[in-house]
């Protein structure tokens, strides 16, 4: 799909705001209500636009520590990774699961209402996924940047 520019303007708005009705949006890159809803209709049917969410402050939950787990496998094998992702989406705690390449297999985000928390979610959950022969766990002690948003 081509984008010019009037798209990469609204993809830049509905990044920062995507409750904005399509007649604000419209008003802020220049088009009518009715036209910024078709080029948003077409960039979602095209998939450029995955979907809608809400950011959820995790400390206002209780969620108070942020992790980032290395996980290391036994084995690469594609049965031993597809067998990892199957078990790791069950966790809701792990917010996201990256595959890696480098020095070990997936890197996890996760989050813990305290250190208890955490020891429960190391020793019942994580080291008890498939195929787990490894795991470094660094603490987030402060978040500086966090950003879902692309450079359109």
């Amino acid at each position: 799909m081509q984008i010019d520019n009037i798209d990469r303007k609204l993809l830049r708005v509905l990044q920062i705001d995507s409750r904005k009705s399509v007649q604000e949006l419209g008003e802020e890159v220049g088009l009518s209500g009715s036209a910024c809803h078709r080029r948003i209709k077409v960039m979602e049917e095209a998939g450029l636009i995955d979907c809608y969410k809400a950011i959820i402050n995790n400390k206002k939950l209780g969620f108070q520590i942020m992790f980032f787990i290395q996980v290391s496998l036994s084995s690469q094998s594609e049965e031993a990774l597809v067998e990892f992702e199957k078990a790791v989406l069950n966790v809701p705690e792990v917010l996201d699961c990256y595959l890696m390449a480098g020095d070990f297999d997936f890197l996890l985000r996760v989050v813990c209402r305290d250190h208890e928390d955490f020891e429960r979610l190391h020793r019942r959950l994580i080291s008890r996924l498939p195929g787990v022969s490894q795991l470094h766990t660094n603490m987030c002690i402060r978040t500086l940047k966090a950003n879902s948003s692309i450079p359109v």
